[in-house]
């Protein structure tokens, strides 16, 4: 099978062969003469076969003569000079890089293009006086790498990145180090008569570098233990600012009254070593959008026609449609708005909405809903509700996307910190209580160390390490979580929801069967050769699966709308479609065969009934096994908005105890997420599209799955790409060792502090053994977590490639 030069995919539909070079097709033809012609041959050099088959344009990209639109999608216009960013998920390699960067060799009107690899968009400079917006698009196309411009694009966020705590951590370390260096002399006590006539210097010195760490560094320490005693909540965060508070007025109070050097060096650094830990699991995939609404997904702009004569198109945004205007929906064109069919046949796709993975056929009269995705000729549609009222925005306007689910998710460090705090202020009032009645004297200094030693810095850093490591393995590894705090609730779910369509099937493949009398070679060949005449998707994924290279002459071919394709070839009428369309026997005598299949195209030839073929989407490789594997530790669920067609065939492949829900709208999964939790589960929900987005909010952590993690991925905690389906149950077990590695790392911390309560608790802290056993602490509790998520992750992600 020969291989296209250009994008690497195998030449099905027959080969191009150009420059002694092969191509599938005339598209990748073209990009490589646009290459060639400006001598950007070293494209081909950086990767082998890095292109993208291009898209087909024809007038796709019409609404960016809207004055109105351009304006709204553009970051910078002055003068002669318009500059525009663009998302474009298809960038992967350096050759994807290098070309895009190079755009003004292909027009010396594009000034620059910068590309953001990560977020996966470019930024182009361009001057207005030769090109415009849509022939910088039109070109980006053509080399196969269209611009994914939504809805969303004409209401951009703004966002200023927020760098305060690194501000915050840069200036807990530099006070950090200072104060360390001036401190030397104290610890080794070194009398050298210019340390000596200084020190009160360097101890005020310390003072004066330790009061940004305290109101700056620290501050957000003390506003959450505030808030955290308003709502009568122990965290984390109390017993820190308790620590800090008291590390600060202490040593203030020694230096103030000549009594000592204070604790300056273990208050910087234990600030220091928190704001690390917070940094460190502040990872993030901000080139992932994690919180999509249906803007992320409508396009831009719609033709809108003249309400008289319904010919002249006017490029219109889709905000602006309002009751009664009449719009031009093209093939494979989102449907933006609810409306009535009012020209042409109808088949849409509302698996995006619904789940159901099937062709809706809708005739004139009848009601189309936005959301919807239209595949055939083009059809004309009569608004009913503008954008904002459509049943897809009621869909997204349902309470749950309002309120955040996540908030009673309480994590184990929290959970902890209650007792922690409770018995700590418990030892030092003992201590200080006991100190009374034997050296009274000592009973503040006591009651004070208890409170410094035990500060609970490497209890706080061991959940922000342990987690954002296993953060970055799983992104690693094509799982990417909004944030680190998921793994921990990933490690409590007891339930799993899975919905079936996208999810556990791939809408990438179809099974194509056929069931009927067998064809010979010719009538194979002829069969094809009426199918390369049809644009509609059933008919090309019908091309590509039979097998043949010989042409034939067609003759009479007619395609009547929403029922079949008939041709003549060689003095035989061959029908394709609609068991109705292709034959005149009673369709009740055949019903039965082919009634719990998704979709059927049938076949006659001189009017003789041959068969049928099924399309149905690919079930996930090795699906039913992981499901097994899950059912041991989980209770299993699968909902579907399709009927219970593959009802029988689940159940025969599945585990008895898998729950299987069909006939289920977006509402109707979200409510029984809502009735799991109501029976204190803990429920993970595994979805792709809109129509699980109620669900995946609603669950206790939702999951999208997605075979492009750069578009179509609706409001969830995590993304994973689609290849990595099969490793879930690895990813599970990640988050609950991730969990035993925080309780370790806690009972590790438990006894740094029982050797530091022994000194506080006998009088005998001093500065040194603060200064050492602190960071010492810290720093064990940082390498421990560390390796031992490393070697986890190592393990648990090489088992599950060996699966």
């Amino acid at each position: 099978m020969e291989i296209c030069f250009h994008c690497g995919d195998t030449c099905n539909n027959g080969v191009v062969i150009h420059n002694e070079k092969t191509f599938c097709c005339n598209g990748c033809k073209t990009v490589y003469d646009i290459l060639h012609d400006n001598n950007l041959d070293y494209y081909y050099e950086l990767e082998q076969v890095p292109g993208i088959t291009p898209n087909v344009i024809n007038g796709k990209f019409d609404y960016l003569d809207n004055d109105i639109i351009i304006k709204e999608l553009l970051d910078f216009n002055e003068g002669n000079t318009q500059i525009a960013s663009f998302l474009i998920p298809v960038i992967h390699c350096s050759s994807c890089i290098w070309i895009l960067e190079n755009l003004n060799r292909l027009n010396p009107n594009i000034l620059t293009s910068q590309v953001d690899f990560p977020k996966k968009t470019v930024r182009i400079s361009y001057s207005t006086k030769e090109i415009s917006l849509k022939d910088v698009v039109v070109l980006l196309t053509k080399l196969g790498y269209e611009p994914y411009i939504s809805l969303n694009d004409i209401k951009k966020d703004t966002k200023t990145k927020d760098r305060s705590l690194i501000y915050k951590l840069g200036v807990a370390g530099f006070a950090f180090g200072n104060i360390m260096f001036l401190s030397f002399p104290e610890y080794f006590e070194v009398n050298e008569f210019w340390l000596n006539q200084f020190k009160h210097i360097f101890r005020w010195l310390m003072l004066a570098f330790s009061l940004p760490v305290v109101f700056y560094s620290a501050q957000d320490y003390f506003k959450s233990a505030y808030k955290s005693l308003q709502s009568k909540f122990l965290n984390i965060d109390v017993p820190i600012a308790l620590g800090v508070s008291v590390l600060f007025l202490r040593s203030v109070l020694e230096v103030v009254l000549n009594l000592g050097t204070g604790f300056f060096d273990s208050l910087s650094g234990l600030v220091f070593f928190l704001l690390l830990g917070k940094f460190f699991q502040q990872k993030t995939y901000n080139y992932l959008s994690f919180e999509r609404d249906y803007k992320s997904y409508f396009p831009i702009a719609v033709t809108k026609l003249d309400t008289e004569n319904l010919i002249d198109e006017l490029q219109t945004k889709v905000y602006d449609l309002v009751p009664n205007d009449f719009i031009l929906i093209r093939n494979e064109e989102l449907i933006p708005v609810d409306g009535i069919l009012k020209k042409g046949s109808a088949f849409i796709d509302y698996s995006f909405v619904t789940g159901e993975a099937k062709l809706v056929e809708k005739t004139i009269g009848d009601e189309i809903f936005a959301g919807g995705k239209h595949s055939g000729t083009p059809i004309v549609i009569l608004v009913t509700k503008s954008v904002k009222q459509s049943y897809l925005t009621q869909l997204w306007n349902n309470d749950i996307f309002k309120t955040s689910t996540q908030n009673i998710f309480q994590s184990l460090t929290d959970k902890i910190s209650q007792r922690f705090t409770k018995t700590l202020l418990f030892i030092a009032v003992l201590s200080a209580v006991t100190w009374i009645f034997i050296d009274i004297s000592k009973s503040l200094n006591v009651f004070t160390a208890v409170l410094i030693v035990a500060c609970p810095c490497a209890l706080a850093l061991a959940a922000p390490f342990t987690l954002g490591n296993l953060l970055r393995i799983l992104g690693m590894n094509k799982l990417y979580l909004k944030k680190a705090e998921v793994i921990e609730q990933l490690a409590g779910i007891d339930a799993i929801v899975f919905d079936k369509t996208g999810t556990l099937t791939t809408n990438a493949l179809h099974t194509i069967s056929y069931k009927g009398e067998l064809f010979s070679d010719e009538e194979n060949n002829q069969l094809k050769n009426v199918l390369r005449a049809s644009n509609h998707p059933l008919s090309r994924a019908l091309f590509h699966h039979i097998k043949s290279d010989v042409c034939f002459n067609i003759t009479n071919y007619s395609e009547d709308v929403g029922k079949g394709i008939s041709a003549n070839i060689n003095n035989k009428t061959i029908k394709i479609g609609r068991f109705d369309f292709v034959t005149s026997e009673s369709k009740s005598n055949t019903k039965s065969e082919f009634n719990q299949l998704q979709t059927t195209v049938h076949v006659s030839i001189n009017e003789k009934y041959k068969g049928y073929y099924a399309f149905k989407n690919e079930y996930r490789k090795g699906f039913d096994n992981l499901l097994k594997q899950l059912s041991k530790n989980y209770q299993l669920i699968i909902l579907s908005g399709d009927n219970s067609g593959e009802a029988n065939y689940l159940s025969k492949v599945l585990p008895t105890d898998v729950q299987l829900v069909f006939n289920q709208n977006p509402d109707d999964k979200l409510e029984y997420v809502k009735t799991l939790q109501d029976k204190n589960k803990k429920v993970l929900m595994i979805g792709d599209g809109l129509n699980d987005a109620g669900a995946l909010a609603q669950s206790n952590v939702g999951i999208s799955i997605s075979e492009n993690i750069n578009v179509f991925s609706p409001a969830c905690d995590g993304i994973l790409d689609a290849s990595m389906f099969k490793n879930i149950p690895e990813f599970l077990q990640v988050s609950k060792k991730g969990v035993k590695i925080i309780k370790y790392a806690f009972f590790f911390s438990l006894f740094y502090n029982l050797i530091g309560l022994g000194f506080a608790i006998t009088g005998y802290l001093k500065p040194v053994v603060a200064a050492i056993l602190m960071p010492l602490s810290s720093i064990s509790i940082v390498f421990f977590t560390t390796i031992s998520t490393y070697f986890i992750g190592k393990q648990i992600m090489k088992n599950s490639y060996q699966s």
